[in-house]
């Protein structure tokens, strides 16, 4: 008997369905997964920026983690927006309870409108509580400088993976200057994937699906590097395949309808 490769998104919901919960479900429906979410915070956005963000009740996500996690048994969990400490919290406590194979944490501090997402407190409680508990974490370069003070990239990287028991860490280079490169960092090794950088005005949400892409890969079976390799080649199609689409004023998002790679599915 086969069964779906499912996987949990917990972030927050956009309303223009470019980034966040709606983002991570059109990425596990495309890669062939089952998606399931538990909403952390209801923001209002379009294509232009963020102009308000209210958390979810803590108990209320906890609820919602809890009946995936005990019912569905996903088999990778992303984690996006986490607005509070008490969120954290029990974000936390929820796999701890309910471990799950691969987590990845992609840790949004602010929109790139650059609305704050999150606070000092939310950071430390990220620090010192879920960070242990992920099996990657996927900064850009601005939220890399929030988790450590050190200025080399590997540097910074390994200094996280050594303070929070990280195993490995991605280091988003989109952000900066030229080509886009990606760190992916461990305790030992260090693997570069080059990139290519796509004109279109459709890029909202590019994180967000990269990091649930890489979930969705690692659930059907593939090891992590393979899984940033075939993520970051359907982040690079999907923003292809939207850059000539008219979708609002601002910053849309991609375009995630054409054929990825498949996944392997898991048999019982």
């Amino acid at each position: 008997m086969t069964h779906y490769n499912i996987c949990l998104s917990v972030a927050g919901s956009d309303p223009s369905g470019g980034a966040g919960i709606q983002a991570d479900l059109k990425t596990f429906s495309a890669l062939g997964c089952y998606g399931t979410t538990a909403i952390t915070a209801i923001t209002v956005q379009n294509t232009c920026g963020v102009t308000q963000s209210v958390p979810v009740d803590g108990p209320l996500v906890r609820d919602q983690m809890l009946a995936v996690l005990t019912d569905l048994s996903p088999r990778a969990v992303k984690i996006g927006m986490t607005p509070n400490a008490e969120i954290i919290s029990h974000i936390a406590d929820c796999l701890r309870a309910h471990p799950v194979p691969f987590v990845v944490l992609d840790p949004i501090i602010r929109s790139s409108s650059g609305h704050p997402l999150i606070d000092a407190a939310a950071i430390e409680t990220m620090c010192r509580e879920l960070l242990p508990l992920v099996s990657l974490v996927t900064p850009n370069l601005d939220e890399l400088r929030c988790l450590s003070d050190k200025t080399d990239l590997v540097e910074a990287a390994r200094e996280i993976i050594s303070s929070f028991r990280v195993p490995a860490v991605l280091v988003k280079g989109g952000h900066a200057q030229g080509q886009p490169t990606d760190l992916l960092v461990t305790a030992t090794t260090l693997t570069t994937f080059e990139g290519q950088r796509i004109d279109t005005p459709n890029d909202h949400g590019t994180g967000c699906t990269l990091s649930s892409a890489i979930a969705a890969y690692v659930a059907g079976g593939q090891d992590l590097p393979t899984s940033v390799s075939l993520a970051k080649q359907y982040v690079s199609q999907a923003l292809t395949q939207g850059r000539d689409v008219s979708l609002g004023q601002g910053h849309g998002g991609m375009n995630h309808f054409f054929a990825p790679l498949p996944l392997r599915k898991q048999k019982i």
